[in-house]
């Protein structure tokens, strides 16, 4: 018996699916961050721009303001409002921005 190929074609839609609502929801936790670090992460003043850095990178970071490691004048607080899932995927957004 073979493997019906529409199966194959649902399966890899479903991921790419998924794929794509992981990001969207990503882009809706990380429209609050544009009020500081810019549209889509790509800041014009002097707060750092977050498209393209690594998303182990922003974990870290947001890691460390969570725990007060990190110095923040409102950092601290933005971030202990997040789960570790949507600090992943804020992560994730950001690091897939050009």
């Amino acid at each position: 018996m073979r493997f019906p190929w529409f199966i194959l074609v649902a399966g890899a839609m479903l991921c790419t699916t998924g794929q794509a609502a992981e990001l969207s929801q990503g882009r809706y936790l990380a429209s609050t961050c544009a009020n500081c670090h810019g549209t889509d992460g790509h800041s014009v003043g002097s707060v750092a721009s977050l498209a393209g850095q690594s998303s182990e990178s922003i974990l870290t970071k947001l890691a460390e303001y969570q725990d007060g490691k990190r110095p923040a004048t409102i950092m601290h607080q933005i971030a202990k409002g997040y789960t570790e899932e949507q600090m992943k995927l804020i992560a994730e957004f950001f690091a897939a921005q050009k």
